[in-house]
């Protein structure tokens, strides 16, 4: 079966899917995202991703381009379509279409939307987990509003190349002061020498992970105290356990660090704990 795509109030089939050249979002980066985790068809996070993209959108100044009931229908119309039980559904809203100028064009422009929907291998994503993962760190080179998901993403594909080429699948960004921000495509995680979970709070310039946000809630169910505060490389090589947090990779376990084991350099029980918690709460309250 063929995969379909939405662009601009119609779906189309993958292949022949396309936006206009002077699309503000293709030449000048004015544009947001959210990627939402399927689970059984159905959509994971859906009011912590909702609020995040009317944020960026409202930071940026881009109006919503329809209701949040009617994107709803538009998102999983898409899912059906591809009929993707498993997998991940991108949305991109930028300016729209104007001639190109870098000040915002003047009148009212409708927003471009895109949506893409892919399966994802369910059993081959749980063996990666229970092997664990290596990340990097390199220095952050952002600009200063990490919060805001925007499409602007060349220093994070920068560093994914970077990762991969030296066998790992993430690279966390460290700043000026020799702190953890946050990976490429992630937030990061460390269960501290003392036991204590750690992850770098939001009011720092990282972006605000809805994958994040769910696990925190997860943990306070739990019980699981969380100090939000920053680690540095050199504190995550010495933690028990390390995890990176997305919704492409869910809660998934760091076993290195530009090439130092974490722990026993094993995956420890804490994070795959938290992994389980986390899937059956986004299936619990997918839509």
């Amino acid at each position: 079966m063929g995969r379909y795509a939405y662009v601009n109030g119609a779906f189309v089939r993958h292949g022949d899917a396309c936006v206009h050249i002077e699309d503000r979002g293709y030449q000048l980066a004015d544009a947001v995202y959210e990627v939402w985790a399927l689970f059984d068809g159905k959509l994971a996070d859906p009011e912590g991703h909702f609020a995040r993209l009317e944020r960026s959108l409202g930071e940026l100044k881009i109006a919503m381009p329809m209701s949040r009931a009617a994107l709803t229908i538009v998102l999983r119309e898409a899912v059906r379509r591809n009929r993707v039980r498993e997998g991940l559904l991108y949305l991109q809203v930028g300016r729209g279409v104007a001639p190109r100028n870098h000040a915002f064009p003047d009148g009212d422009v409708p927003p471009s939307v895109v949506i893409t929907v892919s399966a994802t291998d369910r059993a081959a994503t749980e063996a990666k987990a229970a092997k664990g993962v290596a990340v990097i760190t390199t220095p952050e080179n952002r600009w200063g509003r990490c919060d805001i998901k925007t499409v602007g993403l060349l220093p994070n594909a920068m560093a994914k190349q970077a990762a991969k080429e030296r066998g790992a699948v993430e690279a966390w960004f460290v700043d000026e002061l020799g702190f953890v921000t946050e990976g490429a495509s992630s937030n990061a995680w460390i269960v501290d020498g003392e036991g204590r979970l750690r992850t770098r709070d939001t009011n720092a310039n990282i972006l605000r992970g809805v994958t994040r946000f769910t696990l925190l809630d997860v943990l306070r169910e739990e019980g699981m105290e969380v100090d939000e505060r920053p680690f540095t490389p050199a504190e995550a090589k010495a933690a028990k356990e390390a995890f990176i947090t997305g919704a492409g990779s869910l809660v998934l376990p760091v076993i290195k660090v530009d090439g130092h084991p974490v722990g026993n350099g094993a995956v420890g029980p804490i994070a795959m704990k938290l992994r389980r918690l986390y899937i059956e709460r986004a299936r619990a309250t997918a839509i």
